[in-house]
């Protein structure tokens, strides 16, 4: 795989900005785009705070930034199974493994995952309130990807037992259909509680997990760290690792997009100190049939904080490069991505050849 610097990329602006107020006004990000058949567009689904997720549209067969429609928040059947006082964060749709930014139709409906906040607990208020709460992943369905989505009754993937590596947070889920497994799989971003044995290094550093759950299965079974940090200082992924999206790849069998900080998580208690800055996006891949095992990372990131140009400075871009998406549309590339102070985030796009990056251009609509 070929993986290019910043400047092979094309900087498309803002897709989505903050509101001065209201809806919208503190995290505009962490996207999810999928084709909508019902309304022959792109839908984007997108931590949207507050309330904490929304849907966007949009009828440009390229979803090029200027065609997203206003955010609205998504509507549930049964909102009452959200932890009372905060709701719900980060959606994200269930996807086609092998068919990128296709929702998976399984069992007669999509599905959905949501980041829910045990205890109703503030993810912006005193450290305290944030080490209380604790993240853990909710599924829910639904006949139409413009909702309402009604929600299982029980967590898809609980806060992990005394020691484990997710005991504080199960966070930034994605998920895929494996048809051929008639599975779904899931990844996630767990955080520890307690410092880990397993990783000497970096006892506070978050990994990336991942869990199954076959079709009519009622729980889905956490199988531990699928990519830890590297034990290089350094480098763009040694403090901690995020959110991941798989697709297809060229010269490798799967390719991945993954946001990750070289600073190591501290717990030192102050807010920033479970993700501090700067998070950054990067590539990895492997060649293993099934995407679970035999990940490697890239090198370098996609871009380092201090290479940001000045116009994308001046536009509101800095800090932190979090939650990445690749939207692909024929043989172009979009990586959208939200940057910013935390709390503070807008959503850009930048753009490339996808075959460029080794990611493999998709099907016809």
């Amino acid at each position: 795989m070929t993986l290019l610097s910043t400047q092979n990329w094309t900087r498309d602006g803002v897709v989505l900005a903050r509101n001065a107020e209201g809806p919208g006004s503190e995290v505009v990000g962490d996207p999810c785009i999928v084709w909508d058949p019902e309304i022959n567009g792109w839908r984007m689904i997108l931590f949207f705070s507050p309330p904490g997720h929304a849907s966007s549209v949009s009828f440009d067969p390229t979803g090029a930034p200027g065609t997203w429609s206003a955010p609205e928040p998504l509507t549930f059947t049964n909102p009452e199974l959200f932890p009372a006082g905060y709701g719900t964060h980060k959606p994200f749709i269930i996807m086609d493994a092998h068919r990128p930014n296709r929702a998976a139709y399984v069992d007669g409906r999509y599905w959905l995952l949501l980041v829910n906040v045990r205890n109703g607990g503030s993810l912006h208020s005193d450290r305290e309130s944030v080490m209380a709460a604790g993240k853990y992943i909710h599924r829910a369905y639904a006949a139409s990807l413009a909702g309402p989505w009604t929600l299982e009754n029980e967590a898809t993937l609980p806060l992990g037992g005394p020691g484990e590596i997710d005991e504080l947070h199960v966070d930034v889920a994605s998920g895929f259909w494996f048809e051929e497994l008639q599975q779904f799989i899931y990844y996630y971003m767990a955080n520890p509680l307690a410092p880990r044995a397993d990783l000497p290094w970096n006892p506070f550093g978050a990994s990336i997990a991942y869990a199954t759950q076959g079709l009519g299965d009622p729980k889905a079974v956490k199988h531990g760290a699928m990519i830890n940090p590297p034990a290089v200082d350094g480098h763009w992924a040694s403090g901690y690792l995020g959110g991941i999206q798989i697709l297809p790849g060229i010269d490798h069998r799967w390719v991945a997009v993954i946001n990750a900080s070289p600073t190591k998580p501290s717990h030192d208690g102050t807010l920033t100190s479970e993700e501090p800055a700067p998070c950054l996006a990067g590539f990895a891949w492997t060649d293993e049939a099934i995407p679970t095992s035999g990940w490697v990372l890239a090198a370098q990131p996609v871009e380092w904080i201090e290479d940001i140009p000045a116009e994308a400075r001046a536009a509101g871009e800095g800090t932190n490069f979090w939650r990445q998406h690749l939207l692909i549309v024929g043989t172009t590339a979009r990586l959208f991505y939200n940057s910013g102070f935390y709390g503070q985030e807008q959503m850009f796009e930048k753009s490339i050849d996808a075959p460029s990056i080794g990611v493999a251009p998709s099907d016809p609509r």
